[in-house]
């Protein structure tokens, strides 16, 4: 199998940022709605010009973000895809894409009628994360879903010409079964967490557990 895209996600210091910037990772996500993992765009601006990233895509994560919190990031940070995890409209989606020439993700809770929102996306998203449904939640959980789901998205993406991520609880202990279904990416947050900070140890883990798939498909 093709080594699949890999997105780090919920990078909250510069210690952080470093441990993902030597990592595998293709992108590095960065949380700018109500979580434990919220940053400051300044703040992330700053990390940048300590710690080189440009080899990785920078993804900026939303929930139901106003027009001036966009702003806000997309006039400091050099944003390569902006992932939208809350409830957003079609037209509030289609009002960025007006704006922002980069690539946009929307993140969809697995439930019964997750595969109609990919439907309903398509035509304004060029990939989906699918990730699990927590009350009062929207990411972040360490959670995964029912993983026998998997195949069915990645299809309907498939069909679509759409990345498809699976996140949610995906961990060292677990990403082998995962890597089995070859999904497109795979989004880690708390995964490649220890004591609330990155871990070079579980990334380590995680990435030789990749690469025994990748060798011997």
């Amino acid at each position: 199998m093709h080594k699949p895209l890999l997105k780090y996600c919920g990078i909250r210091s510069e210690a952080d940022l470093e441990i993902v910037a030597e990592s595998a990772a293709d992108f590095i996500g960065f949380i700018f709605a109500n979580s434990k993992r919220r940053v400051e765009p300044g703040k992330v601006r700053e990390w940048l010009k300590i710690v080189d990233a440009s080899s990785k895509k920078l993804v900026a994560v939303f929930v139901n973000p106003s027009q001036a919190e966009l702003h806000d990031v997309l006039s400091v940070l050099p944003i390569d895809v902006i992932q939208f995890h809350g409830n957003e409209r079609i037209e509030d989606i289609m009002r960025v894409k007006e704006k922002f020439s980069g690539t946009i993700w929307k993140a969809l809770h697995h439930h019964p009628e997750t595969i109609d929102e990919m439907n309903d996306y398509k035509d304004v998203v060029d990939g989906y994360v699918i990730d699990s449904r927590m009350k009062n939640q929207w990411g972040g959980t360490g959670i995964s879903f029912d993983w026998n789901a998997v195949p069915n998205y990645l299809e309907i993406a498939t069909t679509y010409e759409k990345v498809c991520f699976i996140a949610g609880g995906v961990n060292e202990q677990n990403i082998d079964r995962l890597l089995t279904l070859k999904p497109h990416g795979i989004d880690l947050s708390s995964g490649i967490e220890m004591n609330d900070k990155k871990s070079k140890k579980k990334i380590k883990l995680i990435e030789e557990r990749m690469l025994q798939h990748v060798n011997l498909s």
